[in-house]
């Protein structure tokens, strides 16, 4: 078990945050939306019928959206422009790194993962499966951050006497491009700041750093 947890510890980690500030968006949320049917004369909802309302819903996928945009835009780029001295990209006058070598030239492929020895389609799609998921997550946020966006925006529009709005009729509203632009600008500065602060920074012990001890004209994490 020790074993496990060492090999898995940032993993754990990670997903026990995410689980104690997901539980804590629920709570703190339910108060939130208690409060504002109160506000309107309205009963207030338990938190397992909140779970379900658009504004849980909205809050949640608004922000993973924007999460899986970052991630699979970044990997991406990282794949064909560069920072010199940036411990996030590769090196500019490298193009030998192991990273940009072809499959299909590996001398042993028994230890390869399955796509590589299959060859073929399956083997050009997995040469792009990191970029493709973190994607196709991001398109599925998108749509879940509309739908519940569509119901919260509904029922807001209802208590002040409006009309409610379709899921298409929502991805026009300004509303839900606000939503999204407020995440998506922060995402993109918090990745340039990263690229920007690891030529010049360092964090000993973190694959993020380069060597503290590494010129900042190094670009990448090898040791110089």
């Amino acid at each position: 078990m020790s074993r496990i947890v060492r090999d898995n510890g940032l993993t754990i980690a990670l997903l026990a945050l995410f689980l104690f500030s997901v539980v804590g968006q629920g709570l703190a949320g339910e108060a939130v939306y208690n409060d504002d049917l109160r506000d309107h004369g309205q009963p207030p909802v338990g938190l397992a019928a909140y779970l379900q309302t658009g504004h849980f819903v909205e809050s949640v996928f608004e922000n993973w959206e924007s999460e899986f945009l970052q991630m699979g835009v970044y990997v991406l780029l990282t794949a064909y422009l560069f920072q010199r001295g940036s411990a996030e990209s590769s090196d500019p006058d490298d193009d030998s790194e192991p990273v940009d070598d072809d499959p299909r030239d590996a001398p042993d492929k028994r230890r390869a993962p399955w796509p590589v020895r299959q060859g073929g389609i399956i083997l050009a799609m997995y040469e792009h499966s990191l970029s493709i998921s973190l994607l196709t997550l991001f398109v599925v946020s998108f749509l879940l951050h509309a739908a519940g966006g569509a119901r919260a925006y509904s029922q807001e529009q209802m208590l002040h006497g409006g009309a409610a709005v379709s899921f298409l009729g929502y991805l026009a509203t300004s509303q839900f491009w606000f939503e999204s632009f407020q995440n998506w600008q922060s995402e993109f500065l918090s990745i340039a700041v990263l690229a920007v602060f690891s030529i010049f920074l360092r964090e000993r012990g973190s694959p993020e750093s380069k060597p503290v001890a590494a010129p900042h004209g190094q670009t990448g994490e090898a040791t110089a």
